[in-house]
């Protein structure tokens, strides 16, 4: 496929990303509140949205 868009992670954000989008789900479900994650965890996050948004041509975008 041409359109696919391939994420390569280190482990550590590739760890952050599956326990915000585990603890999102899990909240939801709960209608709990999500929990800040910690600041390298956020730092580590904000550059995987980054490069997913560049990726998917929603650069500037804030949600």
């Amino acid at each position: 496929m041409t359109d696919d868009i391939v994420l390569r992670l280190d482990r550590a954000s590739a760890e952050d990303l599956y326990e915000v989008l585990w603890l999102f789900g899990e909240h939801i479900a709960a209608g709990a509140p999500i929990p800040e994650p910690p600041t390298e965890a956020n730092e580590r996050l904000s550059r995987v949205f980054r490069f997913l948004g560049d990726s998917l041509g929603r650069r500037g975008r804030v949600v």
